[in-house]
């Protein structure tokens, strides 16, 4: 999984958006807001990490259990599979 070409990670205001540009603007209208996990997967994913990665590196930094990182790292691929954004 990779995050497509034309979504930018920026910092705007003290929030963490993802912003569309040049064709991705038809796909996505507007922003999208992140927290700081999913920042962190955000910029796995622009390396082309997969979800059993995504997962390992949630259960790094959170102190919960795997069925609810995996579930957790799902939903968010899930959102980005509907906005068209991974690929």
């Amino acid at each position: 999984m990779k995050i497509k070409p034309g979504y930018v990670l920026r910092e705007v205001a003290g929030s963490i958006v993802v912003v569309p540009i040049g064709e991705a603007t038809l796909n996505l209208n507007g922003m999208i807001t992140l927290n700081e996990t999913s920042k962190m997967l955000w910029k796995l994913l622009e390396a082309g990490a997969d979800e059993d990665s995504l997962t390992a590196a949630v259960l790094n930094e959170y102190d919960i259990d795997e069925s609810t990182a995996r579930a957790d790292v799902k939903a968010f691929i899930k959102k980005l599979e509907d906005r068209k954004i991974i690929g």
